[in-house]
């Protein structure tokens, strides 16, 4: 029978308790990553003049190859410097695709969820067609968690490499500091949150795959009446 029957029991089982906690670490996957924004401050002395700041700011999606520091390079110390100076790197496609997943993953935990809470007995009598779906949805978002986290991580450490160099053409009588970078703290927490829901998701595979009719096969056919035994 079709139609909404409202069952809070499943979220106490280890089907509906992890795929609330798939959508609620999904929100700090995404957060951390996507609302991350800081700069890098540099400190530049012409031949014995006063030090000068110039900064470049970057943020999400982390191109930060248009990142130019300000003011302008090109006025200071003689124009030691030709042109503006930008960061150096693009690392939008392995960021956007980690937020991208995180997303994705949020908005499916919270329709299953919702499925387990509301429509359950329609899920598990449909033949098996939905809690297979599930399951193999399940396994691509695991796959999808640790290609994703793996690349992000790997961004990460270049991004750390990139913000941190040195100024180029920073030579006597010009003097350039060591470059002050807004602490990343939330971004390494991003990674964190990118592995666990990966341990979540694959996981969480194993209490889907026991929704499946593969767990539960067909029972035996009934055995048949036993042959009458001819008279002596």
């Amino acid at each position: 029978m079709s139609g909404l029957r409202l069952d809070l029991g499943p979220a106490k089982e280890p089907l509906g308790l992890v795929r609330g906690l798939q959508w609620f670490f999904s929100i700090f996957a995404f957060a951390t990553c996507g609302g991350y924004g800081g700069d890098v401050t540099t400190r530049v002395n012409c031949d014995g003049q006063s030090n000068v700041s110039v900064t470049a700011p970057f943020a999400y999606p982390f191109r930060l190859n248009l990142a130019t520091f300000t003011p302008s390079l090109t006025g200071l110390c003689n124009k030691t410097w030709a042109m503006d100076i930008h960061l150096v790197g693009d690392f939008s496609s392995s960021a956007q695709f980690f937020v991208t997943v995180a997303v994705l993953a949020f908005l499916y935990s919270m329709a299953t969820l919702a499925i387990y809470l509301g429509f359950l007995h329609l899920y598990r009598g449909a033949g098996g067609r939905l809690p297979l779906a599930d399951f193999l949805a399940t396994v691509a978002f695991s796959f999808l968690w640790l290609v994703s986290s793996s690349a992000w991580a790997k961004a990460l450490t270049d991004i750390k490499t990139s913000t941190g160099a040195p100024l180029p053409n920073c030579h006597p009588p010009v003097t350039c500091y060591a470059p002050e970078v807004t602490p990343m703290g939330s971004l390494n927490v991003s990674v964190v949150f990118g592995f666990l829901n990966l341990v979540l998701w694959a996981g969480s595979s194993w209490f889907v795959y026991k929704e499946t009719k593969f767990h539960h096969p067909a029972p035996p056919p009934a055995a048949g009446p036993a042959p009458s035994q001819p008279p002596m």
